[in-house]
């Protein structure tokens, strides 16, 4: 009788992530992409969720987006493919993806990532895309929400599931995803933006965080992943109070939204903004702290002021209404 090979500590912490992710989340028959960079963190994603799709009864596919910001995108594109298939992963997307300019060049890689994503997830049938992202990316995200101002919702965050993301090594620090790869013999891609300073994710990885380990203690990478659970908690609870009361105070017309100004009066004011947060994100345009409290001030300090010119949104009150106006196609 054959003694079952035993997983190493890297390989049976990721195979056991994914496992309580996809088991919480997935039904059997039901289809992943998993997104696939060449990285170690996507790389033992990949093979881990491969083997445990299989005891889940779920079919699996893989996508790689191209950025083409790099003079080897293309090549690194093919050679992820080919570990992929090494891997065992038979189903395996590429795309290549035109980077815009709208909101900095990560912001921009991203945005233009998560399209192609999608739109694969669609061609490809699939249920879920399945994301690398770790508790590395997760510290570094509520840094860079704290250097922006941003509220609970960025300082929250990413969550394990949204809508038809998933996020399984939220719990799992990089370093063991590098080891899961030796002890794989997978060999991940080392791409050099990683290093790059001028990229704020980056300075935030390799400047800020060593330096507040320093200073502070060891202590403030697990520290940050606490807050992020913690905020997540209340902001999901926030959210869904404000959810009802945007549905009950809001009323869409042509191109447009009108908000009961008594009724958004009363709320309290954490509610109060999300909801006039919700109004302005009706419009799909840009929307930042400034304008929500702008929008606030038509409600709490009314007089007479002139309409609002947010960005694509025209925003007035007339006595006890205040409408949104669109100003641009949505």
């Amino acid at each position: 009788m054959s003694q079952r090979k035993r997983l190493s500590p890297s390989q049976g912490a990721i195979r056991h992530a994914v496992r309580e992710v996809l088991a919480a989340n997935t039904k059997p028959g039901q289809k992943l992409l998993i997104a696939v960079s060449g990285g170690a963190d996507s790389l033992a994603l990949a093979s881990a969720t491969l083997f445990e799709s299989k005891k889940l009864q779920l079919q699996v596919a893989s996508v790689t987006i191209d950025h083409g910001l790099q003079k080897i995108s293309a090549k690194v594109t093919e050679q992820t493919l080919e570990k992929l298939h090494q891997i065992g992963i038979t189903e395996s997307w590429s795309k290549k993806v035109k980077v815009g300019t709208k909101g900095g060049p990560e912001a921009a890689a991203r945005d233009a990532r998560y399209e192609a994503l999608e739109s694969i997830r669609i061609e490809s049938k699939s249920d879920f895309i399945v994301l690398g992202h770790t508790a590395n990316d997760q510290a570094e995200t509520v840094l860079l929400g704290l250097t922006r101002g941003s509220g609970s919702r960025s300082l929250s965050g990413m969550s394990v599931r949204s809508e038809r993301l998933l996020r399984p090594l939220l719990s799992i620090e990089r370093a063991t995803t590098e080891q899961f790869c030796k002890d794989e013999k997978i060999s991940p891609w080392q791409d050099p933006q990683n290093k790059d300073l001028k990229f704020l994710r980056v300075r935030i990885r390799k400047v800020v965080l060593p330096f507040l380990e320093k200073q502070l203690g060891n202590g403030i990478f697990s520290n940050l992943i606490r807050t992020s659970s913690q905020l997540q908690e209340d902001d999901q609870y926030l959210s869904q109070v404000a959810t009802k009361a945007f549905k009950k105070i809001a009323k869409p017309g042509n191109r447009s939204l009108t908000l009961a100004q008594p009724e958004l009066h009363k709320l309290p004011e954490a509610i109060r903004n999300r909801v006039i947060k919700s109004a302005i994100d009706y419009f799909n345009v840009e929307s930042s702290r400034t304008h929500v409290l702008a929008v606030a001030d038509l409600v709490l300090n009314w007089h007479g002021q002139k309409p609002l010119a947010l960005p694509g949104v025209r925003v007035e009150r007339k006595g006890k209404t205040i409408t949104l106006k669109a100003t641009q196609e949505k």
